[in-house]
Formats: structure tokens, sequence, C-alpha cells
């Protein structure tokens, strides 16, 4: 058996050989790894273009401005100016009123439009560019129906706003029913109404208070309806079932319920309260500074102190009716001897002047020189609605009363209505 024995002359080229290979083999990997490929990209971005993007300046209407001047401070030139006066041959944009609303529509500096707002149903978009155009908007409100039903524990205002009727819908209430009830002295615990009446909206938003469409009241087992129709003149007002209008000559009574019953904490006690029947007429005790109104048209006769009525004012109206006002603590500064009042005009101011121990009103209407009691005398109506709108009056009434009766039988005061 031979055995190999390497040359020792090629050891040295063989080693040579080996170190190359792994030379070779390192630098690729080498390169496969720390060498990755690089792109890169420069990107020129533009400038920021501010031609292209809206805005919007608003304007409330102050007292005293005028569109001449705020078209001024908003940059409207004189020229464009001149061209939406002359568009306006109405003069309905011009006119202007405190708390209008404007509004100025720019595209970059170019003014574009410009819309003014009077009140929510209506407004007008005058279109500047390309060229002046002026356009009406009319809005028609949705109108929402509301039924409500009250029982009567303490006081009709209370009542009214456990079962979240809105407040000026609680006084037109009370003054619609005014006329044949006297809501100081009348309202008994257990009194009862309902009431339906209607709110508009417009975008989502009430504009006006409630208006009531048909109510009854019961007080003390009497049964009063109000129904709402247009009566003279194509103004709302409000009639019984047979069509009479609920309307009189005289209120019952001479304190403004709305007033009194809106400025008191109903967490107290009512401010009218420990009322006295005199027997010459009726104390009505309220805190001082409460309004008196007329409780009919008339003349005033005398304005002055008078003995133990203290400050007084009498008023003289049709048929030898004269009503009287005692213990006031002033006057209305427009009121003065010989001058005409409208009813429900304010007169005077409560207060305890003569022969009064506490603030309160004494009230007395005489028929002649005789005094009669103002809590039951006979008041004369209105006139009542034509009989040729009749016919139409029913149709409004019966569908007032189909709706209140669908609404009432989801009340849970239904058992005392029917």
């Amino acid at each position: 058996m031979s055995t190999y024995k390497p040359n020792a002359k090629i050891l040295p080229f063989v080693l040579l050989a080996l170190l190359g290979i792994l030379f070779i083999y390192d630098a690729g990997v080498e390169q496969e790894i720390v060498s990755p490929e690089i792109i890169s990209e420069t990107l020129l971005l533009p400038s920021q273009n501010t031609s292209g993007i809206q805005t919007k300046k608003i304007h409330i209407v102050k007292e005293g401005e005028n569109l001449s001047l705020i078209f001024e401070k908003y940059q409207v030139s004189l020229n464009n100016t001149y061209k939406i006066f002359r568009k306006d041959k109405s003069d309905e944009v011009k006119k202007i009123l405190p708390n209008d609303r404007l509004e100025f529509i720019f595209l970059g500096e170019e003014l574009q439009e410009i819309h003014i707002h009077k009140g929510p149903l209506l407004s007008y978009k005058i279109e500047v560019f390309p060229q002046i155009l002026i356009k009406r908007i009319d809005k028609k409100p949705v109108l929402l129906n509301s039924f409500k039903t009250g029982v009567i524990e303490s006081s009709f205002y209370l009542a009214g706003l456990k079962n979240d009727i809105p407040e000026s819908v609680i006084m037109d209430l009370a003054y619609i029913f005014g006329w044949d009830i006297d809501f100081v002295f009348d309202i008994r615990v257990g009194d009862r109404f309902k009431i339906l009446y209607e709110t508009p909206f417009v975008d989502g938003q009430q504009i006006e208070n409630g208006s009531i469409l048909f109510a009854e009241f019961y007080n003390q087992n009497n049964r009063y309806t109000a129904i709402r129709y247009k009566g003279k003149n194509k103004k709302w007002e409000y009639f019984n079932e047979f069509g009479g209008s609920l309307e009189k000559a005289f209120l019952r009574a001479p304190l403004d319920f709305a007033y009194v019953s809106s400025h008191f904490n109903p967490n107290r006690r009512h401010p009218i309260l420990n009322t006295i029947r005199a027997h010459n007429g009726v104390d009505y005790a309220a805190k001082r500074g409460t309004p008196i109104r007329s409780t009919g048209e008339g003349v005033i006769q005398s304005v002055g102190w008078k003995s133990g009525y203290g400050r007084t004012i009498v008023i003289r109206h049709g048929g030898e009716i004269t009503t009287l006002y005692a213990h006031l603590e002033k006057y209305h500064p427009s009121i003065s001897k010989g001058i005409k009042i409208s009813q429900g005009q304010t007169i005077g101011f409560v207060g305890d002047s003569g022969l009064a121990t506490a603030p309160h009103l004494h009230y007395e209407f005489r028929i002649g020189e005789k005094r009669t009691d103002p809590l039951k005398v006979a008041l004369p109506s209105a006139s009542p609605l034509a009989q040729s709108k009749m016919n139409q009056f029913q149709e409004s009434k019966n569908n007032y009363i189909e709706i209140a009766d669908q609404l009432l039988s989801k009340d849970p005061n239904e058992n005392l209505f029917r």
C-alpha cells in the first residue's frame, strides 16, 4: 500500500487558491447584505393657493346702521352698491332693521354673494359675481300640533307648568277666557282644561310662540269653549261653539294675570291671595307695583286723590258705566283727565295709598250711581261671526274637536273630560 505525500513545492499555490475562493465568496455576501438599492425622488410642492377658499363674514344690524355703511365696511365696491340699490326698486333690500343678519360670501378675496336675513321667514340672496342678481326667498313654517290637559290643584298657572305647557300659551289661555273668568276669584281646585295649539318651526327651530286652536275650560261646573277663526279684517279671533265672540266690552279682572303669574317664584305662595269681596266692589291683594289695566274702553273721567280711596282713577264708558280703581301707588305717565283709554291698557300700579293697610287694588263697576258686583254683572259681547261664515267655521270646529278627541284618548286625564 502506497502513501500519498503532497509535494511541498505546490502547497503554497493551494493555500493561495483557497484564500482567493474565500475572498470572492465573502465579498459577494457583504455586497448582498449591506449594499441595498437606494431610490430617491424629489417632489416639488406647489405654494398654498388661497384663491379657491370660500369664507363668510357675518354682520348683525345695530340701531342706527344703514346698508350703505355696512357695505362699505365689508368692502362692497361703490359700483356694486350702486347696481344693487338700482335693482332694488321697491326698497325691500335697503330697509334693514336692528338684528337683521347679513352674510358676505367671499371666494378668496373676491365677494361672491350677500345674504340678508330679515327674520326666519324672509331673506334676500344677492349674487354679486359674475353679475348683480337679487332673489327673494320666502320660507313656509312647519306647524306642529300639541295637545295638553291640566287639573288645578293650587293655581291655574302651576297646573299649566306641571303639564309642560309653554308659559306663553298659559298666558294666552288666561287672556282668551279672561272676558268670562276672573282668574283671581273664580278658579277652584278641581277645575280642568284641555288645549290644542300649534307651534311654527323653520329648519327645526321654533320661530314663534304656540297659537291656541281650540280650548275648553271647566270652571265650577261651567264649560267654556274657545275656537280660533278669522273674523273681521281677516284677523284671528276666538269664538264659542256657536260662533259667538268671546270678546266682551269689559274684562272680568283689572289685574294682568300674565304679569302677576310670570313674576313669582312657584316655590312660594302666589302673590294674589286673601282676596276680599267688599260691599262696594272687589279688593285684589297684590304686590306693590303690579300693573293695573282698564277693564274696558273709555275716557278718563278723573285722576287724583279721593279721600279714603287714595290715588284713584275713574273711567267713563258707554251706557252710563264707570269703573273705579283705588289705592294706587302711582299713575301711568300717559294717564291724564280726558284722554281715551283702550281695553287692557295699563293705567296705574298697585299700592296702599289712602285708607289701606297693605298693597291692594280696590275695583268698582258702576251703572249710573248704582254699584254693581263686577264678578257677577252680565257683560255684553262683541258681534258674533257672520252667518255667511258659519259653515266654514263649523268645519274648522269639528276638525279641531276630532283632533283633540283623538289625542285625548292617549291622555292620562281622559276620564275627567268624557
